[in-house]
């Protein structure tokens, strides 16, 4: 999901990549053995009235946005909570649906394609213009974040040699040579295997599935060469930790990925709408980088205790 930078950290790279997997499988636990949309109670906050529910997907960075959600909308004085962990975009989007949750942060372009499959939109313009009039009666979306985060395709330096890869162009030159690690998702989803396929003729010789979501374990498979490419978010810190390469995308099979607050129109008063597009005015890229590396790195802050430190950095909570 996001633009690529290049930086080797050594031997302490391996280090924070065996912490970062056992958080991931520590997150996973918390959310795994047990419906996620039970009334077990939620973090934060108080589960009465009007308050609301920050919902999150199953991998840490929406983990981390929901917690800065859920302080901004506190600190504005509307009560919130979050429930961590629900699972991917199928099982939360369903979840604002219904209102077991009321909001969720999600990423524009993909949000688009779940709810129009045939949307041609790849700009970032295009597309948050585009998803209002798309969303099911009763969703909508709030402003879009300058934070964008792709999926993209990511190989090793060695393997970026070994095939003069530069680009999924040239990636399609030796497709069926390669194993893709990826969410089990990626085999039906319209950027996953059929997208490769439509727009570069790029058929994989096999998906290795992973449910880390593009985390530690994928770069893990990746680093021992278990898999030679790997479905990895662009915010990853684990890219320029590892001097790992992004593969170029010349024809836009990962378009552009916004992150913003999709919710449940139920219970969103002007006061929420408020303090949640605060976040979004503000939250860079950048900023999602540093978070990810402060819960999956060697710091092994939890989503939540990260979240405050950044909502007080940036002035948003006294």
């Amino acid at each position: 999901m996001k633009e690529t930078q290049h930086r080797v950290l050594g031997r302490r790279a391996f280090g924070g990549l065996a912490a970062g997997v056992g958080l991931a499988m520590a997150l996973t636990a918390c959310g795994g053995s047990s419906n996620p949309l039970s009334s077990a109670p939620a973090s934060g906050g108080s589960a009465s009235g009007s308050a609301l529910v920050v919902g999150s997907a199953d991998f840490p960075e929406s983990q981390i946005i929901a917690e800065i959600y859920a302080g901004a909308l506190n600190a504005a004085g509307v009560t919130a909570s979050t429930k961590p962990n629900i699972g991917s975009r199928e099982v939360y989007f369903k979840a604002v649906q219904d209102g077991s949750v009321d909001i969720v942060p999600d990423y524009s372009g993909n949000l688009l394609l779940h709810v129009n499959k045939d949307a041609t939109e790849v700009s970032a313009g295009d597309i948050v213009k585009a998803l209002p009039g798309k969303l099911p009666d009763g969703l909508a979306v709030l402003d879009a974040s300058k934070a964008e985060d792709k999926d993209a395709m990511v190989v090793t330096k060695a393997t970026a040699e070994k095939y003069q890869l530069k680009s999924i162009e040239d990636m399609a030159k030796v497709c069926g040579d390669l194993v893709v690690g990826a969410p089990a998702t990626f085999a039906e989803r319209a950027y996953g295997l059929p997208g490769l396929k439509k727009n570069y003729n790029c058929v994989p010789k096999k998906l290795e599935p992973f449910s880390d979501g593009g985390g530690p374990i994928t770069v893990k498979a990746l680093l021992s060469d278990q898999v030679q490419v790997a479905d990895i978010y662009t915010t990853t810190p684990a890219i320029a930790d590892n001097d790992l390469v992004v593969l170029d995308d010349p024809k836009n099979n990962f378009i552009a990925q916004q992150v913003l607050p999709l919710y449940n129109k139920a219970k969103m008063s002007d006061k929420a709408k408020e303090a949640l597009n605060s976040v979004s005015k503000t939250l860079t890229t950048e900023d999602l980088i540093n978070l990810n590396r402060a819960v999956s790195g060697n710091q092994k802050q939890n989503p939540k205790d990260a979240a405050a430190a950044w909502l007080k950095d940036k002035g948003l909570v006294k």
